[in-house]
């Protein structure tokens, strides 16, 4: 197996060290898929017992100027890895003013992610920093539980209210309660409330546009769908939310599944948690 990809563009340096930040802040360890056109960072954790699933898929043609892909056979041109985002993210920040930033899968003690950053000097020779990330490589048996996830029919699929905003609002709320209800509806109505043995908030918005990209049910428009998640993990969610300049879609399976998604021009990143039962 080989992989080499190579970065010149200071832009695409830094919008994909934002993406790797997103992924870091969400999870610990995932899965990296590579193939021919696309990179994939996949956490599929068991919903049943309150895991949540992450999908993000950034084009490789968007950022890389060199690609080279030699996967485990011609067949299955694909490499799965485990990684560290977070490492990812420590070796990136090297590169915010590189020259250039190759990747390369190496061999070392251990299989690893090698970022070789080539900074600028004043002299006439570059200066090159390497980092060696860890990495494990996944058996083609095991491909099988990493494949995208099938989106249900969605009860409600609404925009999210200003980032920044909700932020502070969930931030506020995670005080009080370890869960948080979002109630929403296709009216464009969306509530976020936590109840404790004392008091009941809620924060209102009303007139929440509603994105034309997925066929809803036929439920009532005014009808709420419910959802209640653990507040500390859509908090993290927010937070983590490197991407700039885009519009988040929140999609309710009532009392079921709360699903952001994410999209970009060269970027789309999809993020479900399952409800947490009272």
């Amino acid at each position: 197996m080989r992989f080499r990809g190579k970065i010149i563009d200071i832009g695409c340096i830094q919008h994909f060290t934002r993406v790797v930040t997103t992924i870091s802040k969400l999870v610990k360890s995932c899965t990296l898929r590579i193939t021919t056109d696309t990179l994939y960072f996949i956490l599929s954790e068991r919903m049943v017992t309150g895991g949540t699933g992450i999908w993000c898929q950034v084009s490789q043609n968007h950022f890389f100027d060199e690609f080279n892909l030699d996967g485990v056979s011609a067949e299955a041109n694909e490499i799965y890895l485990e990684v560290n985002p977070d490492l990812m993210v420590r070796a990136l920040r090297t590169a915010q003013n590189a020259k250039s930033v190759k990747i390369k899968l190496t061999k070392k003690h251990m299989p690893c992610l090698t970022l070789e950053v080539e900074l600028p000097t004043l002299a006439a020779h570059s200066r090159l920093v390497t980092h060696d990330v860890p990495v494990n490589v996944i058996p083609r048996r095991l491909w099988d539980e990493f494949e995208e996830p099938e989106l249900p029919d969605f009860d409600v699929t609404l925009f999210m209210p200003c980032v920044k905003i909700l932020r502070n609002v969930v931030d506020r709320m995670k005080n009080l309660s370890n869960f948080l209800t979002i109630s929403a509806n296709n009216s464009g109505e969306m509530n976020f409330g936590v109840s404790t043995d004392i008091a009941t908030i809620k924060t209102h918005f009303k007139d929440v546009g509603h994105p034309n990209w997925r066929e809803t049910s036929d439920r009532d428009p005014k009808e709420f769908a419910d959802a209640r998640i653990d507040i500390r993990k859509l908090a993290q969610f927010l937070v983590g939310q490197q991407l700039s300049s885009v519009k988040i879609i929140c999609n309710l399976v009532h009392e079921h599944l709360a699903h952001f998604f994410i999209v970009h021009d060269d970027v789309s990143l999809q993020y479900s948690l399952p409800v947490v039962n009272s």
